[in-house]
């Protein structure tokens, strides 16, 4: 720092402690630009996407006119939004929303669901939700299944989803929430919405087989819901008692580095997770949250 630098510092901590406007104030500004991360909380869940990817410059930085874009929330589950097992519906709509201002030509939005897809799709609030907007709301087809090379640790190829494979930006919308084997669903794990096969042949190595899908795909942005997150009983939970309100969504450009921060929300830290402590390692992202620009906000 040069003098006219320190100086100008100076006098800003000055004027801060004069107006009593806390530490939180004098923290170093991040541009748009340098940012990695936003962690936005409010009672309103649209105006907390919108808010947080405000802060990155807009929706404009992500995606560009014309686009055929696909928002993969997690739609695996006859649950409602209450319930907290699939990403909030006025998350998934706020994000639309901002794509097709941004230009998009289209928005898919789609997951491969667990129990039945209809129920599913309706249940979770998301189909009637983003439906009026514009978006290509659609059960995913088995014949649209490519058997993609990931040369991986534990997956050397796997068939995935086209739609995903040839869209020009994906955003990745999965909700936080507890699992019983992988501890924690957040964002590497939502990609296994987009597997075709048989995915329960991945369990005997999740972690590495969820890194090993996060090489290959890599999202334009992440969203992470925590409107509600679920905190035991998972993936599919049920029961009201599991569920608790935090009214917060993160979003991210480093995916790894979401699900450290996402670890928080449990009281846990990114290296509790296999798939993150092994992702980081092999240089797919920051597990160390030190060393991400993170924004926090409240609206």
């Amino acid at each position: 720092m040069n003098r006219r630098d320190f100086l100008k510092a100076a006098s800003v901590v000055g004027l801060g402690s004069a107006l009593n406007l806390g530490s939180d104030w004098l923290l170093p500004q991040v541009e748009a630009s340098a940012l990695e991360m936003v962690v936005a909380k409010g009672p309103s869940p649209m105006a907390l996407v919108e808010a947080a990817i405000k802060e990155f410059g807009g929706m404009g930085r992500f995606i560009s006119r014309g686009d055929v874009v696909v928002v993969k929330p997690n739609i695996g589950w006859d649950r409602t939004p209450e319930q907290a097992a699939n990403t909030n519906p006025e998350v998934v709509a706020a994000i639309v929303k901002l794509c097709f201002e941004a230009g998009a030509k289209k928005v898919k939005v789609f997951d491969r669901t667990v129990n039945a897809p209809r129920r599913c799709y309706v249940q979770s609030g998301i189909e009637p939700a983003v439906k009026p907007l514009g978006a290509e709301v659609h059960y995913m087809d088995d014949k649209k299944y490519k058997e993609v090379p990931l040369k991986g640790e534990a997956l050397k190829s796997w068939p995935l989803y086209t739609d995903v494979l040839e869209a020009d930006k994906v955003i990745n919308v999965p909700i936080a929430k507890h699992h019983s084997l992988s501890k924690l669903t957040l964002a590497m794990k939502n990609w296994m919405g987009v597997m075709g096969g048989s995915r329960r042949h991945i369990h005997q190595r999740l972690d590495e087989s969820l890194v090993d899908l996060s090489r290959v795909l890599k999202p334009t942005l992440t969203v992470l819901d925590a409107i509600r997150i679920l905190t035991a009983n998972g993936p599919q939970g049920g029961s009201l008692e599991d569920v608790k309100r935090l009214d917060t969504i993160v979003v991210g450009t480093d995916q790894v580095a979401v699900d450290a921060y996402g670890a928080t929300l449990f009281g846990m830290k990114g290296s509790d997770l296999g798939f993150v402590r092994i992702a980081a390692q092999q240089g797919l992202g920051k597990m160390d949250l030190s060393r991400v620009n993170i924004k926090k906000i409240n609206i």
